[in-house]
């Protein structure tokens, strides 16, 4: 027995999956078929995390927060979503609530440097950058993972590999997929205006944006159209490209101009038929991948291997061996219920706010007049935005 969790996958889940383990005494190894400079030193990919405070809690609690630079969080203090050109807008704010804001802006980047440079730290951990994995193996009370540098043998192998997971598959867990036929372009724009720390989702005809307010006249830009023409816009001049945005954003921030590079990713949800099976799991995005619409991807994988973490150690307590199904039934049947209706409803409202015909848009108008007259509705998805439930 070499360890006694293999993790397969080095980022900010399979990461954040490896402290909360070694922390109940568990050793943990992590295969990443990433090189170590690229996880120390993650470069810039454009995606911002809006992070709940239920989620900080977590980074704190694992050590991971105070690696993060003060000047790169970014409070948000107004969400605000908007539909055509002329609309009267959904808003959700802090006031009344004893907090400066509904959540924190951070690049994903840097949360990936701060896991690893925790992880890296904690005598427990052993990360095998630069790693394939080949296949895993069920044996008679353990697993073996087969990689090209040879094999790991543990009690419970975690796969943290992502939305289009091959070791999901190499399991022969199927998922419901759905494929939104539109990619996100992501990239940070300089403006002359101030965004005054509010956050704007922004459905117009034939786009949607998201601009998302980070420190230093800046904002991240999210523009989600179809493949061919964000392709387009990826390899469009820079001075041309500053005019597009500006256009597509209706000069609400002034003028604008890139400050970083541009990125491109495919909208698709994933949800896996199954979180578990006998010696094995699934977190973050190779169990639940979300569409971005509601900004909960990365709070609900912290979320997921957190429930991971407290079964097992409950586990534990009680003399259960950690990779038996009965520990990791307890854990899917929580992650289930914690992330299933987000999702049906996530995908109900980005096909709803993504589609232009006339009934729609007009459901879209009246739907965010009547939302925003809701106290009781506005509560409620302000505190599901913050999330202030403790940490464990």
């Amino acid at each position: 027995m070499q360890s006694d969790v293999t993790i397969i996958g080095g980022g900010p889940v399979g990461l954040a999956t490896a402290l909360s383990l070694e922390a109940r005494g568990l050793s943990v190894t992590v295969l990443e078929r990433a090189p170590a400079e690229m996880l120390a030193e993650a470069p810039f990919d454009g995606r911002e995390i809006a992070l709940t405070h239920h989620s900080m809690g977590v980074l704190r609690a694992l050590g991971a927060w105070s690696h993060i630079p003060e000047v790169a969080i970014s409070p948000l203090r107004e969400a605000r979503v908007e539909t055509g050109r002329h609309n009267h807008p959904l808003t959700f704010d802090t006031r009344g609530r004893g907090v400066e804001a509904l959540g924190y802006l951070v690049s994903n980047h840097l949360i990936r440097r701060a896991l690893y440079a925790q992880a890296v730290q904690r005598p427990g951990i052993t990360i095998k950058a630069g790693t394939a994995t080949q296949y895993v193996r069920n044996g008679r009370g353990d697993m073996t993972v087969v990689h090209d540098g040879g094999e790991e043998t543990s009690r419970l192998v975690v796969a943290a590999d992502g939305r289009f997971s091959q070791i999901r598959r190499m399991q022969r867990i199927g998922a419901v997929m759905h494929d939104f036929r539109r990619s996100m372009l992501v990239c940070r724009m300089a403006h002359e205006s101030p965004h005054h720390h509010v956050a704007t989702q922004w459905f117009d005809e034939g786009q949607t944006v998201a601009l998302l307010p980070v420190n230093g006249g800046a904002s991240s830009i999210v523009l989600t159209l179809p493949p061919d023409r964000i392709e387009e816009l990826r390899h469009m001049e820079r001075d041309a490209f500053n005019e597009q945005i500006m256009q597509r954003v209706g000069n609400r921030l002034g003028r604008m101009r890139l400050v970083s590079t541009r990125h491109v990713y495919p909208l698709r949800g994933v949800y896996a038929h199954r979180f578990a099976t006998p010696g094995f799991a699934l977190v973050g995005d190779a169990a639940v991948g979300m569409h971005p619409i509601t900004a909960h991807g990365f709070n609900l994988g912290l979320k997921g291997q957190e429930t991971l973490a407290q079964e097992i150690g409950a586990a534990m307590e009680r003399g259960e061996e950690i990779g038996s199904l009965s520990v990791l039934r307890r854990f899917e049947r929580r992650h289930r219920l914690a992330t299933a209706p987000l999702f049906a409803a996530t995908n109900g409202i980005a096909t709803l706010y993504t589609r232009d015909e006339l009934p729609f848009r007009q459901l879209r108008r009246v739907g965010l007049q009547v939302a925003d007259a809701l106290s009781p509705f506005k509560n409620a998805v302000t505190n599901m935005l913050m999330d202030r439930q403790k940490s464990a």
